[in-house]
């Protein structure tokens, strides 16, 4: 791109920003109008709640903003890029969708639209296609060079259902071939492919990996979401509790997603999960167990109450079994347990933890809703603890620009 296409991109900047969610919604309305066939891979529910218009709003804002130096959303490109192979994405998706969202601009632009910004926005999504393509192909490259590796979607056998609590149920996962699996990084997803009848569609859902791990076989841990107002994605969850029985099969891909362990380090590691979130510790707690690590590790984790808190046995007999492992446990309903210390009233706050360790070495990993998130660093930044030692994980379409 010459130095005056690049400004004729920056030009729309402010445009973007104005306009940005009304043109991402037109661009999904009009690519599902001309290519119905990828509802059964994009997820119906964030195009119901708008969390994948406005997702992919912000990334658009985002190239649009650093088009001079894209290098900079490499974090960026790497985390969509991770959630692209999981759902098996390929370099003729990107065609397709650029057809469509070229014509959107083209349409929100208006009589702003002149020919030599539309072709500057081609070579610019051109580029951003390449670096994305590109990207992917090393991941998809690593996927199936590493042991027991495959990428696209891949047939399992569900040989175990288990309820860990009120609401979550794990579902063992084992390859329908015989054969073995690829060692997940703990702390990273698989995505699930299921027909919908209710939908007509394919739809495919990412869950936390919350076992150990192993060559054997991946254990997700899945929530069902109640209320009458529960989406899409509820309603995926849901089918898994009540249709998916033991020996049925689901289609899978190959493990994927970067919020893991940071690498070749013995600094202390502070859990802090809300709900569900706390399926990617699990995996994490059990992989430095595993390589008997003596690094002190601290469990926060909140929930409801005692009905709904998955995993407490399993984290109980870790706590006493290993010195160097505590935990604090907040239930938001009902008193808490009296000769617990370890297990307080109200929402998980570090500030009401007064032997809680806050060491500035520390690696800090929080899981859990948005707004859990947002509070949860906000708290670690207000004590002193930088930015570089925090890491999250955000379900659903990444909204959140923290770090």
């Amino acid at each position: 791109m010459t130095t005056a296409q690049k400004s004729q991109i920056t030009a729309t900047v402010p445009i973007l920003k104005e306009h940005g969610v009304a043109l991402t919604t037109y661009f999904y309305n009009r690519m599902f109008l001309g290519n119905p066939e990828l509802k059964n891979v994009f997820n119906v529910g964030n195009q119901d709640n708008g969390k994948q218009q406005t997702a992919l709003a912000m990334a658009v804002l985002a190239y649009a903003e650093h088009i001079n130096d894209p290098s900079v959303l490499m974090p960026v490109v790497n985390r969509i890029g991770h959630k692209h192979v999981s759902l098996d994405i390929r370099p003729e998706h990107y065609a397709i969708v650029g057809h469509h969202l070229l014509a959107s601009i083209q349409e929100v632009l208006g009589d702003a639209a002149t020919p030599e910004i539309m072709e500057a926005w081609g070579l610019a999504y051109n580029q951003l296609a390449g670096i994305m393509s590109n990207h992917e192909a090393g991941l998809y490259h690593e996927q199936v060079t590493e042991p027991n590796g495959w990428s696209g979607w891949r047939s399992f056998v569900v040989k175990d259902k288990k309820v860990e609590s009120a609401e979550i149920i794990s579902f063992a996962l084992y390859p329908a071939d015989g054969g073995k699996v690829r060692l997940h990084r703990a702390g990273q997803y698989i995505s699930i492919r299921l027909f919908v009848p209710v939908l007509n569609v394919m739809q495919a859902r990412q869950y936390s990996i919350s076992s150990v791990p192993n060559d054997n076989y991946y254990r997700i841990s899945v929530k069902r979401e109640t209320g009458r107002n529960h989406d899409v994605n509820g309603l995926i969850s849901n089918h898994l509790h009540d249709f998916v029985k033991e020996g049925d099969r689901v289609e899978i891909t190959s493990p994927a997603g970067n919020f893991t362990l940071q690498k070749d380090t013995e600094n202390p590691v502070v859990f802090i999960s809300g709900g569900v979130g706390l399926t990617p510790f699990m995996s994490m707690l059990q992989h430095l167990v595993e390589e008997k690590s003596q690094r002190r590790i601290s469990w926060l984790h909140g929930c409801r109450n005692k009905a709904v808190h998955a995993f407490e046995d399993d984290l109980n007999y870790l706590v006493e079994e290993h010195m160097n492992i505590e935990q604090f446990i907040f239930y938001s309903d009902g008193d808490p347990q009296k000769d617990h210390e370890s297990i307080l009233q109200g929402y998980v706050d570090i500030n009401q933890i007064h032997n809680l360790l806050l060491d500035p070495d520390a690696h800090f990993y929080i899981c859990g809703p948005t707004p859990f998130i947002h509070k949860q660093f906000a708290d670690l930044k207000n004590a002193g603890i930088q930015k570089e030692n925090i890491f999250f994980e955000e379900f659903g379409p990444q909204s959140l620009h923290l770090n």
